[in-house]
């Protein structure tokens, strides 16, 4: 298991999959919840790593 330091500072849903160990479902689900700031290019879905590790911590 990768610690969050080894990923990208830009994050995808995969990303955020793979960190928290859960389906792709609840990943989706997570991001659309509008819990932290996501940004869409196109199809992709991104999430400034700064921003999740600050939800992650209750900083946010």
């Amino acid at each position: 298991m990768k610690t969050l330091n080894e990923y990208p500072d830009i994050l995808n849903v995969k990303d955020i999959k793979e960190y928290l160990n859960i389906c792709n479902d609840k990943a989706y689900e997570l991001v659309h919840s509008g819990q932290f700031h996501t940004v869409r290019v196109g199809k992709r879905i991104l999430i400034y790593k700064k921003v999740f590790q600050e939800w992650l911590e209750g900083i946010a």
